[in-house]
Parts: structure tokens; C-alpha cells; sequence
């Protein structure tokens, strides 16, 4: 696998992203996540965007960073949240997600973040096993989803 840095308005990002609110709204029927997501968050050092590019470069796994700071949506100083984690289907269960995962981890760690967040759905029982086989420990709601039932949110420290 080759793991690139992109915008996240990258063609590909795009892509991904398309595919990832889909699975959502199957998941969900919401329509996908509502959350705002400027490309300006991801720009380093404050934000990253990752994919994982097969061998014959098709975009297959991404995820991103963002930075947070104490606000009124329960994020704390030095928060960075994980957003976009996403794997294609006929490439799950190959550790994908684990590598961006860990990717994300060091660079937010280097930029100086003290705590990875991130928000999930209890309709992803995947996601929940990758975040708490990685170290991740449920922490209290924050961001868009905070007051949403099937919310679920967790934290790690850098």
C-alpha cells in the first residue's frame, strides 16, 4: 500500500468521501454525516488527509485529522479529531485502517495534540473494535453527533 498525503478536496478524497456518506445513509438512512468539514481543516500542521492507494493506484482507505480547541461542542485544548475513516469493501480486514490509523496518530502527535477524539455510530461495530483494539476508551460526547442516541465517542491520549 501507498499511503499519500491529499487534500481533502483531492478527486480521490472526494471519492472516498461519496462512498463513506453511503455507507452511512445504508447504515443510518440519515443521508449521511452532516457534519461541516472545511478542506482548510486538514492542512498541515493543524489537520491531515490520508489514502491508501492500491498497486494500480485506485484509492482504497482514508482518514483525516483535524484540529480542536475548548468549545461549547465538548471538544478540549489540544483535541485532534479523526474524521473520514473509511475502508473500500473488498479491501477490509487487511489492516488498512489500522496503518492509517496509526499514520494519523504520529502526525497529530508531532503537531502537538495531546488527545485523539473521535465519533463513531454503534451501527459500526467494525469501527468500534478497531478504535478500542488501537487503545481508544469512551469519553463524553462532543461535536455534531453529542446529543444523538446511537452516538458514540472516544478519546486516546498522544
Amino acid at each position: 500500500m501507498n499511503i499519500r498525503r491529499v487534500s481533502f478536496d483531492h478527486p480521490d478524497a472526494v471519492k472516498l468521501s461519496d462512498e463513506v456518506q453511503a455507507e452511512y445513509h445504508l447504515r443510518y438512512g440519515d443521508g449521511g454525516d452532516a457534519t461541516e468539514l472545511d478542506p482548510t481543516m486538514f492542512v498541515p500542521p493543524s489537520g491531515l488527509y490520508l489514502i491508501a492507494y492500491d498497486e494500480h493506484m485506485r484509492p482504497v482507505a482514508t482518514g483525516g485529522w483535524r484540529g480542536q480547541e475548548q468549545n461549547d461542542e465538548g471538544y478540549l485544548d489540544g483535541d485532534a479529531e479523526l474524521k473520514r475513516m473509511f475502508v473500500i469493501a473488498e479491501m477490509r480486514g487487511r489492516g488498512l485502517a489500522r496503518r492509517i490509523l496509526a499514520a494519523l496518530e504520529e502526525d497529530a502527535r508531532a503537531a502537538g495534540r495531546t488527545r485523539m477524539v473521535l465519533e463513531t455510530g454503534s451501527k459500526q461495530p467494525e469501527a468500534v473494535a478497531l478504535y478500542a483494539s488501537s487503545g481508544y476508551e469512551p469519553c463524553a460526547k462532543f461535536g455534531y453527533y453529542r446529543h444523538h442516541e446511537l452516538s458514540l465517542c472516544f478519546a486516546k491520549p498522544l
